[in-house]
C-alpha cells in the first residue's frame, strides 16, 4: 500500500528535502507552504503525478481549514504527517526582543503545528494507523542567549509529543520528535530577517547538518518496523556539542 505523507513548510529546507525524499520512494505527497509558486515548481521538477499541493499558512487558522478543505478525496487518508513548518526570528536578548517576533514563533511553531496535527490525527485513530513527526530543535532541551522564545516554542514542541505518545498508547499511531542541532538551510536567513552575511557567519568554519541530513533521518524513523516507535531523536553535526556553564564573575554584590 502506498502511504500518503503530509508535509508543512514543504517549499524550502527539511521540508523540500523530505519531499525529494519521499517522491523518490513513490509515496503520495500533499506540500503545504505559503510559497505555492515554490510548490508548483517543485511538484513539475518532481514529476509525479502523486502530488497535491495548496497554499498554506499555519499561522492562519482559516488558512489551514482552506488548507485541508481542498485536499482531494483520494489524498485524505493521511498516514504520515511531518510537521516542518517552523520559524526563529532574532537572536536578541529577552529585554530587547521584538514582541511582533515572539508572537509570529508562537503562532507558527506552536499554534500552527497544533492544529494541523488536530486536523489529522482523528482520521489516524479511526483507521488505526499513523504516524505525527514533528520537527523540533536541540534548542528545546538547551537554552542559549537570544533563544528565549524560539527555545521555548520547541520546548513546547518536544512535550507535547510525548503528551501524544500518551493519549495514543493503544492505538497504532506513532509520534515521534526530531530535535536536530546546527544546519544549514534557509533557517538562518529567516532568522537574520534577508541579512544573508550575518547568516552565512552562523556557519563559518563548521560542517553543519544538511537538509538532506534531516529528511534521511525523518525516512528512517517513519520506515522501521511498526512495532517501533522513535519517541524521540537528537542529532547534531559533530563539529556541535554542549558547552561549560557560563558564569559572570563580575557579579560579586
Amino acid at each position: 500500500m502506498t502511504k500518503t505523507i503530509l508535509i508543512t513548510g514543504a517549499s524550502s529546507g527539511f521540508g523540500e528535502a523530505c519531499a525529494r525524499k519521499y517522491a523518490q520512494h513513490g509515496y503520495t505527497l500533499i506540500l503545504g507552504a505559503r510559497s505555492i509558486d515554490k510548490l508548483e515548481a517543485l511538484k513539475n521538477e518532481l514529476g509525479a503525478t502523486n502530488i497535491f499541493v495548496a497554499a498554506l499558512d499555519v499561522c492562519q487558522a482559516n488558512s489551514i481549514d482552506d488548507f485541508f478543505n481542498s485536499i482531494p478525496e483520494a489524498y485524505q487518508n493521511i498516514d504520515i504527517v511531518i510537521n516542518n513548518a517552523g520559524l526563529a526570528l532574532g537572536l536578541e536578548p529577552a529585554y530587547e526582543a521584538n514582541l511582533d517576533d515572539w508572537e509570529t514563533m508562537i503562532n507558527t511553531n506552536i499554534m500552527g503545528l497544533v492544529r494541523v496535527t488536530r486536523k489529522v490525527i482523528p482520521g489516524m485513530v479511526e483507521r488505526n494507523r499513523g504516524h505525527v513527526i514533528n520537527i523540533g530543535s536541540v534548542a528545546g532541551s538547551w537554552a542559549y542567549p537570544g533563544g528565549n522564545v524560539y527555545g521555548s516554542t520547541k520546548s513546547f514542541v518536544q512535550q507535547f509529543s510525548r503528551n501524544l505518545r500518551a493519549d495514543l498508547l493503544g492505538k497504532h499511531v506513532r509520534v515521534t520528535n526530531i530535535e536536530p542541532g546546527l544546519s544549514e538551510t534557509n533557517f538562518s536567513v529567516v532568522r537574520m530577517k534577508g541579512d544573508q552575511e550575518k547568516a552565512a557567519n552562523v556557519y563559518e568554519g563548521t560542517k553543519p547538518l544538511s537538509a538532506e541530513d534531516i529528511a534521511d533521518i525523518v525516512f528512517w524513523t517513519s520506515t522501521v518496523p511498526e512495532h517501533v516507535n522513535i519517541n524521540a531523536l537528537e542529532v547534531m553535526p559533530t563539529c556541535q556539542a554542549w558547552g561549560p556553564f557560563s558564569i559572570n564573575r563580575d557579579m560579586q554584590n
